[in-house]
C-alpha cells in the first residue's frame, strides 16, 4: 500500500498495473465499513479488470481502511470523500479515469462526477439505486450500532450485520460511527441531470438497501441499468453478471 496527503488527510491506496502494462486507468471507491481489499481484491474485481487491461487505483476511504480516521461527522461529506478520490488522481498525474463505487462508494462516485465532470470518462454505481434521491444511505441506527459495547446486546438484524462485517474487517467503530452520521447526503433529481457522464447502475434484485437502479438511471441523461439477478446487497458486489456487465460497458468507450 502506498499512501498520499488530500488537504492534510493520510489516504492509503494500492495502484495496479494491468497484465499488458499500465492500462486505461480505473479508480474504485469501496463502500461502508469495507476497505480496498475486502472490496475490491477479496471479490476478484482488481485481478478481473487487470486481465480485461486496465490500471486498477483502489484507496481506503477516509476513516477506513489504512487510511486516517476522523472522528467529527463533518469530515465524511460525500464531496470530501469525492475530492480524496480526485486529489489521488492528481497525485498520480491521471488526468481522467473511470470511476467505480459500490454502496457509500458509489454515492461517492456520483458526487465525484457531479463535481468534476472531466476526470470521470464514465461512472460506475453499484448497490445504489434511487436512493441516491431518495434516500440517505443506511439508517443512523447503524452508528449507534457501532458504539454498543458487544454485538451480542443487538437485536436488530441490519445492525447486527453491519456490527459484525466491521469487526471483521477491523474496523475503527468510532471513525465508522462519525461517517454514517456525516455522508447522508442526497442529490437532487436536477443534480442527477447534469451529470453528462456515460452512467452504468448495478443493483442486486434482492437488494433492499440500494432502491430501484431503473428509476435513477431514467434521470440520467445517459445511464442504463443493469439488474444483478437473485443477488443482495452485499452478495452483489463480486457476482459474475456485476463484472461482466462492467466490462461489457467500459469496452465502449475503451
Amino acid at each position: 500500500m502506498q499512501s498520499f496527503s488530500s488537504n492534510g488527510v493520510s489516504i492509503a491506496f494500492m495502484d495496479s498495473p494491468s497484465e499488458q502494462g499500465r492500462g486505461e486507468p480505473i479508480l474504485l471507491i469501496h463502500g461502508f465499513a469495507s476497505n480496498h481489499a475486502v472490496n475490491w481484491v477479496d471479490t476478484g474485481w482488481v485481478s478481473t479488470l487487470n486481465k480485461a487491461g486496465y490500471r486498477v487505483i483502489a484507496l481506503d476511504n477516509r476513516g477506513h481502511g489504512q487510511s486516517e480516521k476522523l472522528y467529527d461527522p463533518a469530515d465524511y461529506a460525500s464531496q470530501l470523500m469525492a475530492a480524496d478520490a480526485v486529489r489521488l488522481l492528481d497525485y498520480l498525474d491521471i488526468e481522467d479515469a473511470h470511476i467505480m463505487g459500490y454502496s457509500m462508494g458509489a454515492r461517492i462516485t456520483a458526487y465525484f462526477a457531479l463535481q468534476y465532470p472531466h476526470r470521470a470518462r464514465t461512472a460506475l454505481l453499484g448497490g445504489l439505486g434511487n436512493h441516491l434521491i431518495n434516500g440517505v444511505g443506511l439508517p443512523l441506527s447503524i452508528a449507534e450500532a457501532m458504539e454498543v459495547p458487544s454485538v451480542d446486546v443487538l437485536i436488530d438484524p441490519m445492525q447486527r450485520m453491519f456490527r459484525s462485517f466491521a469487526e471483521r474487517t477491523k474496523s475503527d467503530l468510532r471513525a465508522l460511527a462519525a461517517c454514517i452520521r456525516g455522508s447522508r447526503q442526497t442529490m437532487t433529481p436536477d443534480e442527477v441531470a447534469q451529470i453528462k457522464t456515460p452512467v452504468l447502475i448495478s443493483v442486486g434484485t434482492k437488494d433492499d438497501v440500494a432502491g430501484s437502479p431503473h428509476e435513477l438511471a431514467d434521470l440520467f441523461p445517459n445511464a442504463e441499468a443493469l439488474d444483478i439477478p437473485g443477488r443482495d446487497h452485499n452478495l452483489a458486489v463480486g457476482d459474475r453478471v456485476h463484472k461482466q456487465g462492467v466490462l461489457d460497458f467500459l469496452a465502449q468507450f475503451g
